[in-house]
């Protein structure tokens, strides 16, 4: 086998390595996030390494909330090449900004959630669950971290 054989990956083999169904694999082809898949005699998608690693950062970007335009773009600017670094930060920049922000309200719901899952067990434990919600919710705040 040569090296160009051993990277030409069939998409069985790239939605293993990546988790991505097929199905998907061929959205992000439809969608314009690779570059051309190759075409094997067969008239069967081949796929290179690089293309399983590019994959890996748009499922990433994708499962992070990244809007399909802006992974587009993004995949745009890459293949435009140098000199529009810049805008390719800016773009990411913002992404990460907003997924900064969802942790940080993820983790605040999270606070909460632990905070009444500890007073459930408290009021188990102590025989007393039948008093909740009889006088509200009962939020207590979340201790600080």
């Amino acid at each position: 086998m040569t090296d160009t054989d051993e990277a030409a990956l069939g998409i069985g083999e790239v939605s293993a390595r990546t988790g991505l169904a097929t199905h998907t694999l061929r959205f992000y082809e439809d969608e314009g996030l690779l570059a051309e898949v190759r075409r094997n005699a067969a008239g069967r998608r081949v796929y290179t390494r690089e293309d399983v690693d590019w994959l890996r950062v748009c499922a990433k970007l994708r499962a992070s909330g990244m809007p399909l335009p802006e992974i587009r773009r993004y995949v745009e600017l890459v293949r435009e090449g140098p000199g529009n670094e810049a805008e390719r930060y800016e773009l990411l920049h913002g992404h990460e900004t907003r997924v900064r922000q969802q942790m940080a309200d993820l983790q605040e719901a999270l606070d909460t959630i632990h905070g009444k899952v500890t007073l459930y067990a408290r009021h188990l434990a102590a025989g007393t669950a039948d008093q909740l919600w009889r006088d509200g919710p009962a939020c207590e705040e979340p201790a600080a971290r």
